[in-house]
């Protein structure tokens, strides 16, 4: 069996020696402190209840456990691979794009923070499926919550395994060890179906690697695990954003440089996924299987009139059969920058350049967006080169969409609403507030400047660019000379992917233990019962997640967006209203969560059939789905409920009428 995609000639530069070593050494003092946390968090359990503590941690968190185990779960993988992989993409209108999740804090928490809290507090409940079935009171809707939550929890831990992998490999990139383990795992997995289709040994060493740490001290040590790993985690996170920012800005030539450049960049020319490309012929035959890998360069004869050659990078790994001289339909992406074309042709010594080779048949689309004159400097001004869209990346109404998607969506998510239910007291949500606001702030503004600058540094990463993240940070520290600091670097989007996977794992666990099993199967479970299957459900759920993200999708951010929004539609007006409408009864909630998911879900389905991608959804009077799905998940909670009868009054009394509050 061999594998044809070689990771580690995907990047412009690896880890020497020393800096591989010490990365090696960095992961292993970083997962031995996760473990340490999680059997620290274990000794908890066994002087507490264990149901409340293992999925809520006894709502005992404080100022920095909550608004770094909040910080940490929502700045997922996504922010440290699909975001960068965003801003190289497309330029500086991701600053936009990204805007208003430093406000993400003061409506999440300010809006539904204490009001969530003082509910499940008085109802007991420990999920958020728990607080929808007691609040309404109703098995029926709670069961409902758990299946939505399964449903798109799924995609989105996936999604979360193939980052922490991708991130790890390149973390490990040049260590003789993994390499030799790599290979060793390629022999031993030869002819196994499941195993044997990964995309590489390497990826898939990684991903066992990973799955099996972040399943492990999951399953043992509970929520307190979690919150803590997260803690730890958002620190890295931070101080490897702070880190990379000088040294982008530095390396680069300054912010004025960098925007100099974009300014005249234009987006590459792909090859169609399903066809075209170009076709590679050998000056000579090889008697062996030559390789062509994903990430090499190939460089072509200048077009009449021009001294610059064509330069053309391989983006879907192929090979040449022995005693062949040709393949076709390489797919490749174009250089299609000046200056870009020679700083990849002034480090050839340094990148994995293929020669001997010519090519023909050069059959390339161009972007829809970005490359015309009148579209110069897209990179620059909005609304962003498009692959696909001719409005471009972000237009107006777009834009629109996305400002309230950020801001709103966090509000609407499970895993955001749990660590709600967990803080101790109404101080510490105020306090957190302003440090989860800053703590984006210090995040997500760093990073659009970081890969602006990784346009103008690493060229050509388009076909890898949810890889844009570990590849900077390597390049960075190995342009100073201090490859060991990569290490830290890379640390900070692996425990970005930790910190959520961890949380969704939980989420989903606690949605078949508490709330199908324990609140409609076995209410009278004993206590050792209800751990047992708690231990068995999250490494279950966990493996499951490891063996699905074998064969991953591909756009990771895509995804996220997708989970976001569409848990958003479905829950957000069910708990809002829920929390401050005395009058909604559950056949209104109900509508709502039915409402905004069906929408939600028809524009995105709609999207496959009109614009050829599930993840291309299509936009009702140009807004997001999102948008479409809020508004009719609102207003059809508010009519079923108007058109239904009042809940019971002891209800309401519960709910609304309680003097005294618990925080």
């Amino acid at each position: 069996m061999s594998f044809l995609f070689n990771t580690n000639t995907s990047f412009p530069v690896v880890f020497a020696e020393s800096g591989s070593d010490a990365a090696l050494v960095a992961f292993l003092i970083y997962t031995a402190a996760v473990f340490v946390l999680a059997a620290l968090s274990n000794r908890l359990l066994k002087s507490k209840s264990f149901i409340s503590e293992y999925f809520l941690g006894s709502r005992g968190l404080g100022v920095w456990a909550f608004a770094l185990t909040f910080a940490a779960t929502s700045s997922s993988g996504g922010s440290f691979t699909g975001f960068p992989s965003k801003i190289y993409s497309h330029g500086w209108i991701l600053a936009l794009w990204i805007g208003s999740y430093m406000v993400v804090p003061i409506c999440t928490m300010g809006f539904i923070g204490k009001r969530l809290n003082q509910v499940a507090r008085r109802s007991g409940s420990i999920t958020v499926p728990d607080v929808i079935r007691d609040r309404f009171q109703s098995p029926a809707f709670g069961l409902m919550a758990v299946s939505l939550i399964v449903f798109f929890m799924s995609f989105n831990l996936v999604a979360q395994f193939k980052a922490g992998s991708l991130i790890l490999q390149t973390l490990l990139d040049g260590v003789s060890l993994f390499e030799s383990t790599a290979d060793g795992l390629a022999n031993a997995v030869a002819g196994l179906p499941l195993l044997s289709s990964a995309e590489s040994p390497e990826y898939l060493l990684c991903l066992l690697v990973f799955g099996i740490a972040v399943v492990l001290y999951t399953t043992y040590g509970g929520f307190h695990a979690v919150v803590w790993t997260d803690v730890m985690q958002g620190i890295v996170m931070v101080i490897g954003v702070i880190i990379m920012l000088p040294l982008a800005i530095s390396q680069a030539g300054g912010l004025e440089n960098t925007t100099r450049l974009m300014a005249k960049m234009t987006p590459p020319r792909v090859s169609d996924p399903d066809k075209g490309g170009i076709t590679l012929t050998l000056n000579q035959p090889s008697q062996e299987i030559v390789n062509i890998d994903a990430g090499a360069w190939i460089t072509d004869k200048p077009i009449p009139g021009s001294k610059v050659p064509l330069l053309f990078r391989v983006i879907r790994a192929t090979e040449i059969p022995a005693g062949e001289t040709t393949v076709n339909e390489v797919k490749v992406l174009q250089l299609t920058t000046l200056d870009d074309i020679e700083r990849i042709l002034s480090r050839r010594d340094k990148e994995n350049f293929l020669d001997d080779v010519s090519v023909s048949n050069i059959d390339l689309k161009a972007y829809a967006y970005g490359e015309e004159g009148s579209q110069q400097g897209a990179y620059v001004v909005g609304p962003g080169p498009s692959q696909n869209r001719s409005s471009g990346f972000l237009p107006l109404s777009l834009a629109i969409s996305f400002f309230f998607m950020w801001a709103i969506s966090g509000t609407g998510q499970p895993a955001n609403m749990v660590r709600l239910m967990a803080f101790n007291n109404t101080k510490t949500l105020q306090r957190s507030i302003c440090t989860v606001a800053i703590y984006y702030t210090l995040i997500y503004f760093p990073l659009v400047i970081i890969f602006c600058c990784a346009r103008v540094l690493l060229p050509g990463m388009e076909g890898q660019s949810d890889r844009i993240m570990p590849a900077m940070a390597v390049f960075l520290t190995e342009n100073i000379g201090m490859g060991w600091l990569a290490g830290l670097l890379v640390a900070a989007p692996f425990a970005a992917v930790m910190s959520t996977v961890d949380s969704f794992l939980l989420l989903i666990s606690s949605a078949w233990v508490r709330d199908v099993y324990q609140r409609n199967i076995n209410p009278e479970a004993s206590e050792k019962t209800i751990k047992l299957l708690s231990y068995l459900a999250t490494f279950v759920i966990g493996t499951a997640a490891m063996v699905v993200a074998i064969n991953p999708p591909k756009f990771l951010q895509d995804i996220i967006v997708y989970v976001g929004s569409g848990l958003a539609a479905s829950f957000l007006a069910p708990i809002v209203y829920g929390l401050y409408w005395r009058r909604v009864n559950a056949a209104g909630a109900m509508g709502a969560m039915i409402g905004g998911f069906s929408v939600h879900l028809a524009m995105y389905v709609t999207g496959y059939f009109v614009n050829g991608s599930f993840f291309r959804p299509y936009q009702l009077f140009n807004f997001d789905p999102i948008i479409i799905g809020l508004f009719v998940s609102f207003v059809s909670g508010f009519i079923v409920t108007k058109l239904t009868a009042p809940p019971p009054d002891q209800l309401v009394q519960k709910y609304f009428y309680t003097t005294k509050t618990s925080s």
